[in-house]
C-alpha cells in the first residue's frame, strides 16, 4: 500500500511521516492553508531526499510559478490535474501523479497511475469510493478525499486502491499536523492493506 502524507507544513510532520514509513509525502503550492513557497518547501524538505518522494502539489498552475517551483523546490513528482497537463511546458524526466475528481469526464486514455479525489482538494470531502472502485480496476488509483484513521481501512476494503493520501484527516487544525494522528493513519492502511493480502492468498 502506496501511503502519501500531503500538505506538509511543519519539520515535526515531516519528521513523523518519515518515522512512521510513509512513501510519499506533499508540498502545496496552491491556494490553501498548506500552501508553501518554493523556498520553504525546499527548506522542510531537506530531511526527506532520498528517503520518500517529495510531491509538489498543485492545481491550474501558471507556467511562470510552475517554473520556479520546479527550479527552486525540485520535486520528485508533479500533481496536478490530469487537465493542466497538456499545457504546461515539463521536463521529460519528471514524474507526474495527474488528478481525475468525482464527477469530471474522464480522459480517453488514463494514465498508468491518477490520484482520484472530490471537486476540491484539502476539504476533508470524502471523494466517491464506487467511482474509484471501478477505476482502481483500470489503472494503479491513490485515493484522496476525506481520509483518516478512522475510515481508511474501509475504504481500502471498497475500493482496493494502489495507494492512498491524507491531508485534513491528519491535522491538529488547518494546515497543521498531528503527529500523532499521521502515526495512526499509517498504521491503520498498513494493517488493512496486509488484511486485503492475506484474504487475497487464501
Amino acid at each position: 500500500m502506496w501511503i502519501k502524507i500531503c500538505g506538509m507544513t511543519t519539520p515535526d510532520a515531516i519528521a513523523t511521516a518519515l518515522e512512521a514509513g510513509a512513501d510519499a509525502i506533499g508540498f502545496v503550492f496552491a491556494q490553501s492553508p498548506r500552501q508553501l513557497t518554493p523556498e520553504a518547501a525546499a527548506q522542510l524538505a531537506r530531511p526527506a531526499r532520498a528517503r520518500v518522494r517529495c510531491v509538489a502539489v498543485t492545481r491550474h498552475p501558471a507556467q511562470s510559478a510552475l517554473d520556479e517551483m520546479l527550479r527552486v523546490f525540485r520535486p520528485d513528482v508533479l500533481q496536478t490535474d490530469e487537465s493542466d497537463l497538456a499545457s504546461l511546458a515539463l521536463p521529460a524526466s519528471l514524474e507526474l501523479l495527474p488528478v481525475l475528481r468525482a464527477g469530471a469526464a474522464l480522459p480517453g486514455r488514463l494514465p498508468q497511475r491518477i490520484l482520484f479525489e472530490g471537486p476540491d482538494s484539502g476539504t476533508g470531502a470524502s471523494s466517491d469510493w464506487q467511482a474509484a472502485q471501478r477505476l482502481a480496476r483500470r489503472t494503479e488509483l491513490i485515493l484522496a478525499g476525506g481520509l483518516d484513521a478512522g475510515n481508511v481501512a474501509a475504504a481500502i476494503a471498497a475500493v482496493q486502491p494502489y495507494g492512498v493520501d491524507v491531508s485534513s484527516g491528519v491535522e491538529a487544525r488547518p494546515g497543521v499536523k498531528s503527529p500523532l494522528k499521521i502515526l495512526k493513519f499509517v498504521a491503520a492502511a498498513r494493517a488493512a492493506a496486509a488484511l486485503r493480502s492475506s484474504k487475497e492468498s487464501v
